[in-house]
């Protein structure tokens, strides 16, 4: 090859890895699900890098990342869910940005539907039937608001199946964990149940860390995507990779959890339906409780409203827009949260700006869920189902 051809070639590769950039920066959910515009094949290993890491709040840890995608072409993230009730908008939104995100980095997702998690820890009162119904109602939102589900790259397990079918590795590991940890350790990890070291335990909701510390190897997990929530049980998995002498360890991938959008609530909750949007809400229902939602003038810390449009809008869209008069400052479009943030701590971004607009976007997001539980019998009678049931804890 001659000068002339490996600068040109080299010219080639610098437009391609600043094409592949710049996708990847305006990466938003429709441009990801539908027609990607690269390919993980086309990304150079920092920018698949930059893509997984960008899911997480928090990694444990960011070198071992680098080296796990450096080595295998398909690593397999592993999360899960109790089906236990309705899903609301962080649950439906947020997984599905980050699970598109994994999958155009080259990750295979293994989602962990928890039918016996949930009877475990009393969702639907224990009903597994109920559990089920649930779960097949959650698989058909993400379906309609676009989680990417061509291809092999996403796969639901349900967790009763897939435990029958392979007892004879589960059962042991769950058990060898068990054996090696003392009550108080386990019972810190009570948290990733929704439930305190304090609350009055059953033995099976005792039992039910050991197993999900048990799915990571049982799903052979190179990454746990999952929520803060549930970072303790995620941590016991490296721990006893250390008791077991295992060198490679599952990689933590911790995503910001929302909070309720009601002062002081730091999660959503779905025992509180004003403290959430759920996927299947109308219009008017997202209207009226953004309208309500806590926003404090000026305040950015702890601003429910200001999260949804930095963790749903902002990367959905991938701008923000405000409409209001001339004389109240224009219409104004964001295309980054300091942007935003800036000026609503200053006041020339009012709360009565702002809460008309998130609840514009937000419906926009949520229409395609709509449409589909209106248009769809199958979906429908999911829906109904799912709505008549009693939420349990």
């Amino acid at each position: 090859m001659d000068n002339k051809e490996a600068s040109e070639k080299s010219s080639s590769q610098k437009m391609d890895n600043q094409e592949a950039s710049e996708a990847i920066d305006a990466l938003s959910l429709t441009a990801s699900s539908s027609n990607p515009s690269i390919s993980a094949s086309q990304m150079s290993l920092e920018e698949k890098f930059k893509i997984v890491r960008s899911i997480g709040e928090e990694c444990i840890q960011e070198d071992e990342l680098m080296n796990l995608l450096a080595k295998k072409p398909q690593p397999i993230c592993y999360d899960g869910f109790e089906p236990s009730g309705r899903m609301h908008i962080a649950q439906g939104v947020l997984k599905a940005l980050n699970v598109n995100k994994l999958t155009l980095a080259g990750c295979k997702v293994k989602i962990w539907i928890a039918d016996w998690f949930a009877q475990l820890n009393n969702k639907m009162g224990g009903d597994l039937k109920k559990i089920e119904v649930v779960g097949q109602y959650l698989i058909e939102i993400w379906k309609a608001v676009g989680m990417n589900l061509e291809g092999d790259q996403v796969e639901f397990l349900w967790s009763s199946k897939e435990i029958n079918s392979r007892a004879h590795e589960y059962w042991p590991l769950v058990m060898d964990i068990a054996r090696r940890n003392k009550l108080p350790r386990i019972l810190r990890c009570c948290q990733i149940m929704g439930r305190s070291e304090q609350d009055e335990l059953t033995a099976a909701q005792i039992f039910y860390p050991c197993m999900q510390c048990a799915d990571i190897f049982f799903l052979k997990a190179d990454i746990c995507q999952l929520g803060l929530d549930q970072r303790k049980v995620n941590v016991l998995a490296r721990e006893y990779c250390d008791d077991i002498k295992r060198k490679n360890k599952p990689i933590i991938l911790s995503h910001h959890m929302l909070p309720g959008l009601q002062e002081g609530q730091e999660k959503m909750s779905k025992s509180d339906p004003s403290s959430s949007i759920y996927m299947e809400d109308e219009e008017a229902e997202v209207n009226v409780k953004i309208k309500k939602a806590f926003c404090p003038p000026k305040v950015v810390e702890k601003n429910p409203c200001l999260e949804y449009v930095k963790y749903i809008v902002l990367p959905w869209f991938n701008e923000f827009k405000i409409e209001r008069s001339a004389e109240n400052g224009g219409d104004r479009t964001y295309t980054n949260f300091e942007e935003l943030a800036a000026d609503y701590e200053s006041g020339s971004l009012h709360p009565a700006d702002l809460k008309p607009a998130l609840s514009k976007a937000v419906n926009k997001i949520l229409q395609p869920v709509r449409d589909h539980f209106k248009n769809d019998q199958k979906a429908k009678d999911l829906m109904k189902r799912v709505k008549s049931y009693k939420v349990t804890r």
